[in-house]
């Protein structure tokens, strides 16, 4: 989102309210732009920044649409300037025009990174039976493709031939490589990393997956309906009542009291002129800039007023594990070592092995025998054996081979023995990967590990139940895994094994129950789901382009402690826009009044109004102060 700091047009404004307030505070206390200068100076502030507002209003006058703000705007004007009262029609349309661009501010929610997607999925296949490369869209179901390794798999399908590593987080999520044999079912959009494989298509280019991603995104963005904006709501009712109340000041006393004509035109003007609602029109937009400002300091970038007032009003908060609670790599979280072996020979044997090897687990190890201060062993003769594990010769344990990798894959070679078996149905159970070794006679040990939670995961929960919104997991990870990780962070609704199409549906459940509900998430794989919430949010950092397009809000340095604050923020915002609209239309009422019965003083109403305007202005970027310093889980101190 492009900040208006930049925006020289929008400077240009700023710069053109400063001068035209400063003349106005300066008319109040008696010093004048000489006559004959000042019609023409106001006159070009009002045709330079208010030019629109004016067409608009002419436009609304032919076509007798009454509830239009701009015409009471442009009467206003007009009628400002037929009383002589040159600073106050250029107060009054400045001010409106500040008042509708900070509405527009961070409104922008493209699709470039979307439709940069697309650009990149793969558009042809090599189909074995043609011997020849083919569009996608051309290829029929039961096809015979070819992929190699480091090539995206262009259609869903069906293993016929080789074996290999898949990379499927972009549509479940899950941070690991699944390895993939003969039988097995491949997405499309998915990474081929390591084998030569050849697939039997089982869907249509159009009904893959990747696709489904893609379209459920693009059809909940367009069937999200659009908030109206206050002022343009209010304006139904306000203008056509204001220009009515003037109309009935001048013909009442004229025609029904046989008054003086020209004091009561002057007072129906008068009126116009009072009435119109700069404070009013500027106290949304002012407030929601302020705190959108705010958050974009804090790192959390907001695309548009209206997921201000929608954060204030969520009750539910739907949340992906993968790179959202976790960080979405492995660490070794348990260590069990068996028959004699120390934790010293286990994690450092291991990981001499494993340092030839570029599977995060293997990474995950070595990173933890290290940390832990012991040196990987030296070995040599490493072998890979895929979708299994790995065999390699170390030059400093008695027993050279070592055995690394999945327990049938150690049941090939050596004895296990219940109590491995019982570790690793143990870890399996906790969400966890184990890595079964063996160097010698049976296992020497199991290394259990874990996606790592990120630190601020449980506090920024436990923050959301204090403000009384349900957290829900939604991920595309294995069951078991979710609901270790739920059970450490206190989330208690857990849905596991879900694929991008599963998260969009379990989102219109959660609308259906709690009307409010904004979703977390990072990937390709939650851009449904993002989109079919009432906000989306992106963790950005480490989130794909799509998601952070997707989304209605993204936490650029992946905080997720930033959502709390937001909501506390939003709740602030939208406290600040009722005291300022209330304030607003009771300084309007008063001098209404004032009008109806002959007292009305345009000067001192003008005063009145432009006190009220910069009261409104002040106040509402105070927000830009409000800070995320929650202390205790007492929801009432920083709402």
């Amino acid at each position: 989102m492009k900040l208006p700091i930049n925006d020289k047009k929008f400077t240009l404004l700023l710069s053109a309210v400063t001068i035209v307030v400063a003349l106005e505070i300066l008319s109040l206390i008696g010093i004048h732009i000489p006559m004959p200068y000042a019609p023409f100076v106001f006159a070009a502030f009002i045709l330079g920044i208010g030019y629109t507002v004016l067409l608009k209003g002419l436009q609304a006058i032919f076509k007798l649409k009454f509830s239009s703000i701009n015409l009471l705007m442009t009467i206003a004007v007009i009628g400002a300037f037929y009383l002589g009262e040159y600073p106050e029609a250029a107060v009054v349309i400045v001010l409106y025009v500040l008042g509708e661009r900070l509405e527009d501010i961070g409104i922008e929610n493209s699709k470039s990174a979307l439709d940069e997607l697309v650009s990149k999925a793969p558009k042809t296949a090599f189909v074995k039976t043609e011997n020849k490369t083919i569009p996608i869209d051309k290829i029929a179901v039961g096809a015979i493709i070819q992929v190699k390794p480091g090539e995206m798999i262009p259609l869903d399908g069906e293993i016929i031939s080789g074996e290999t590593t898949v990379d499927e987080s972009a549509i479940t999520g899950e941070p690991i490589p699944k390895d993939k044999h003969k039988g097995d079912n491949l997405f499309a959009g998915t990474l081929n990393k390591e084998g030569y494989i050849e697939i039997k298509t089982t869907k249509l280019s159009v009904d893959t997956t990747f696709s489904k991603i893609i379209r459920l995104t693009f059809e909940a963005s367009a069937n999200k309906s659009e908030t109206q904006k206050f002022i343009e709501k209010f304006s139904k009712f306000y203008t056509p009542t204001i220009i009515a109340m003037a109309v009935l000041v001048f013909v009442i006393p004229v025609f029904v009291l046989h008054l003086e004509a020209e004091i009561w035109l002057l007072q129906a003007i008068t009126l116009l002129v009072i009435a119109c609602p700069c404070a009013l029109v500027i106290s949304t937009p002012v407030a929601i800039y302020a705190a959108i400002g705010n958050a974009t300091a804090k790192g959390v970038l907001v695309k548009g007023g209206k997921y201000i007032e929608a954060m204030a009003s969520i009750k539910a908060i739907a949340l992906d594990k993968t790179r959202t609670i976790t960080y979405g790599t492995p660490i070794v979280s348990d260590v069990f070592t068996l028959h004699g072996t120390n934790r010293e020979e286990l994690l450092a044997c291991t990981a001499g092995a494993e340092i030839f090897s570029e599977h995060p687990l293997a990474q995950a190890i070595v990173d933890a025998s290290i940390k832990e201060g012991f040196q990987p062993h030296k070995a040599e003769a490493f072998k890979s054996i895929l979708g299994k594990g790995a065999t390699a010769k170390c030059l400093v344990c008695e027993d050279e081979t070592i055995y690394v990798g999945k327990l049938d894959f150690i049941k090939e070679h050596q004895t296990v023995d219940e109590e491995a078996e019982q570790i690793v149905a143990q870890l399996s159970a906790e969400g966890k990967t184990s890595v079964v070794v063996s160097f010698g006679n049976g296992v020497a040990g199991i290394i259990g590990l874990m996606d790592e939670i990120k630190p601020d995961s449980q506090i920024a929960l436990e923050e959301l139940e204090a403000l009384n919104i349900e957290p829900v997991m939604l991920t595309g990870d294995h069951e078991n895994a979710a609901k270790y990780v739920a059970k450490k962070v206190g989330i208690k609704k857990i849905f596991g094994g879900l694929l991008p199409e599963n998260k969009a549906d379990k989102i219109k459940e959660l609308l259906h129950q709690y009307k409010y509900v904004a979703m977390v998430g990072d990937g390709i794989n939650d851009a449904p789901a993002l989109a079919q919430s009432t906000v989306g949010i992106a963790m950005g950092a480490a989130g794909s382009d799509t998601a952070i397009e997707t989304a209605n809000i993204a936490l650029m340095n992946d905080n997720l402690s930033l959502i709390p604050f937001f909501i506390r923020l939003s709740k602030k915002t939208l406290r600040r826009i009722k005291y300022n609209t209330i304030g607003a239309i009771v300084v309007k009422l008063l001098f209404i009044t004032l009008a109806f019965m002959g007292y009305s003083n345009l000067v001192f109403a003008i005063a009145a109004d432009v006190g009220v305007t910069l009261i409104v202005i002040l106040t509402s970027l105070h927000l830009m102060k409000f800070e995320n310093n929650y202390v205790t889980l007492n929801p009432k101190t920083n709402i």
